[in-house]
């Protein structure tokens, strides 16, 4: 195990199914024109206190719907079963019944409740689900459920749709002298402008802790992570992160009031970010990552919708795709996003080179500032000086394949 800065360690060789109690797998039912898997799940061993955050997308995927009730029913999910493919959104009355039935069939072939599992599904938008190849997939997929790293890359594999790489990552943090160990895997790579998670995200943990504590933290944790993130402006009909904690760690109850809840939430938190920043870097056709920091803001409130829009700048990512350190469209960016500036005392740095001081231009080596904006990360920083709040949002840059790529998305 690899460590950092904060009071959890790092699982460099950890997965979804580290946390104690946990198997995933994947298949492919034919979802897919290709034969990648296209159908997995995770399934704890029992009942787990669980948690969600989802689109506030008008049109709801009726997945979301599904999840929904059956996380509202008794706090507590077994599993989540999941395709690509296809979204199952925008398919009215079938496609809700639809994905009720992926419920009951998988509920069913893993011998729990119905309201125990979730449904999660990504792809175009608009077509039924190709229910014959569900069921035969459901009928399949416990055999492929297994608690090793081959099942857990199996379901991350089954989740994807034009990502170019998985996103996993696994932290353990003591509580109490117990070891706890949270998880994590997303998928995401384009419509990703998300107001409330990412694209599709699971967290595994064996940690015990309250449902409302659990809830509290994954909404705290999406607001600093999945929420700061764009790739192209688009907030998806499916987006939604579910968190599942079984407490089978044994440790004593987590809650805000325990001594090792800041270590318990730092980890957390971690793993959001990680995943988040890794749907940021494989957005479509990006060839960097491209955070930026807000400093000195009034409020956090502020930080927050002003790295937004900096990253989220159609003008900023082309910038950052060319390599110019055209610092005149961040400032145009911060000036647009609807928060208090004071115009007379922001200063903009790119990487370690100082394009605006106090609002003033200030001379830069060119030369040294586009081998700068060449590399596959470029962080930005902007320091208002009106107050103590900051803020991070993380993107990509605008790249000629992310049109082409959805150009042809569904063909």
């Amino acid at each position: 195990m690899g460590t950092n800065q904060h009071a959890f360690k790092v699982v460099a060789d950890g997965s979804i199914t580290t946390p104690k109690g946990y198997k995933a797998g994947g298949l492919h039912c034919g979802l897919k024109k290709t034969d990648r898997h296209d159908l997995g799940a995770i399934v704890s061993e029992v009942p787990a206190v669980a948690a969600g955050v989802y689109t506030l997308n008008a049109f709801q995927a009726a997945p979301i719907r599904v999840t929904r009730d059956s996380i509202e029913s008794d706090g507590l999910l077994s599993a989540v079963i999941v395709n690509s493919g296809n979204a199952n959104a925008v398919t009215g009355k079938q496609g809700e019944a639809d994905a009720y039935e992926m419920r009951s069939l998988f509920a069913e072939k893993i011998g729990v409740p119905a309201a125990h599992v979730a449904v999660a599904s990504t792809g175009v938008i608009g077509e039924l689900l190709k229910m014959d190849k569900v069921r035969d997939g459901i009928s399949r997929l416990p055999e492929k459920l297994d608690a090793s790293e081959a099942g857990a890359d199996g379901f991350c594999q089954a989740i994807l749709t034009t990502d170019l790489v998985k996103k996993s990552v696994c932290v353990a943090v003591e509580v109490k002298g117990q070891t706890v160990h949270i998880a994590g895997a997303s998928k995401g790579s384009g419509m990703i402008h998300p107001n409330m998670a990412t694209m599709l995200g699971f967290m595994t943990t064996d940690a015990n802790i309250g449902a409302d504590a659990l809830q509290q933290l994954l909404r705290r944790a999406t607001d600093l992570t999945f929420n700061m993130i764009t790739v192209d402006g688009d907030t998806s009909t499916n987006d939604m992160l579910v968190a599942m904690a079984n407490g089978l760690a044994g440790n004593e109850q987590l809650s805000p009031a325990h001594p090792d809840w800041a270590a318990f939430e730092a980890a957390f938190v971690y793993v959001c970010e990680v995943l988040a920043k890794a749907i940021a870097r494989d957005g479509e056709g990006a060839t960097k990552l491209v955070e930026v920091q807000i400093r000195g803001a009034e409020s956090d409130e502020a930080a927050r919708a002003i790295a937004k829009t900096v990253i989220g700048s159609s003008l900023v990512k082309s910038a950052m795709f060319g390599a110019d350190a055209n610092w005149g469209r961040i400032i145009a960016a911060v000036g647009r996003s609807g928060q208090q500036v004071n115009v007379d005392t922001v200063d903009v740095r790119i990487g370690d080179i100082v394009t605006l001081e106090q609002s003033r231009p200030v001379a830069f080596d060119e030369e040294a500032a586009l081998a700068y904006l060449k590399g596959d990360t470029v962080v930005v920083i902007v320091d208002l000086h009106m107050g103590g709040s900051s803020a991070t949002a993380w993107g990509c840059d605008l790249t000629y394949d992310y049109v082409r790529i959805n150009a042809a998305y569904r063909t």
